[in-house]
């Protein structure tokens, strides 16, 4: 079953990390995409770009509306995800546990609703 692994942190500590690798990552973060490649479970994953670059878009009757970064002010916000395929949550949540930002933020873990699933020819 697929899982993203949200990582949710203070933005500000996130966009001050410096790359310490010419891999562009950390060797945390190396050592950590490395042993999800090694095991098989990674579909994929990204750094999210700084939310002063991101728009939240919302339709009501009005029409449409673009808000200039996110909607909520939030103390951690979202900073990247990982794609996995593992066989169940307890699993997900064991490879959240070792995500080098645990350390210092917050990983959700939320199962995937395929969307072939509810596709109606």
């Amino acid at each position: 079953m697929k899982y993203l692994l949200l990582i949710h942190g203070d933005e500000s500590k996130m966009n001050a990390a410096t790359v310490a690798d010419e891999t562009g990552m950390s060797p945390d973060y190396h050592a950590y995409n490395s042993a999800m490649a090694k095991a098989g479970i990674l579909v994929g994953g990204e750094r999210l770009r700084p939310t002063a670059e991101a728009a939240s878009v919302r339709v009501n009757d009005d029409g449409t509306q673009v808000l200039d970064g996110p909607y909520a002010e939030t103390r951690e916000q979202l900073g990247g995800y990982y794609m996995i395929d593992v066989p169940d949550i307890d699993e997900a949540i064991q490879w959240a546990a070792r995500c080098p930002a645990a350390r210092h933020g917050t990983i959700e873990v939320r199962p995937i609703w395929p969307i072939s699933r509810r596709i109606v020819g």
